[in-house]
């Protein structure tokens, strides 16, 4: 079980690098988010949004709790 905290907080802080995404197991897409600088920052905003929201989910599709 992954936090949302954590994963807000990362998301805020370093999101633009892809380490939200790699928190929550998706490497590749992490990976793609820190080539891109975090689609030029709205992919950035977008898991931002998703994550406080409470839509955003795991690799296996948890949710954050």
């Amino acid at each position: 079980m992954k936090s949302k905290t954590t994963a807000l907080i990362l998301a805020v802080l370093l999101g633009g690098f892809g380490i939200d995404r790699i928190y929550m197991g998706k490497i590749g897409t992490g990976i793609l988010k820190l080539i891109t600088a975090g689609g030029a920052g709205i992919w950035w905003l977008y898991d931002i949004i998703m994550i406080a929201s409470g839509k955003a989910k795991t690799k296996d599709g948890q949710a954050l709790i």
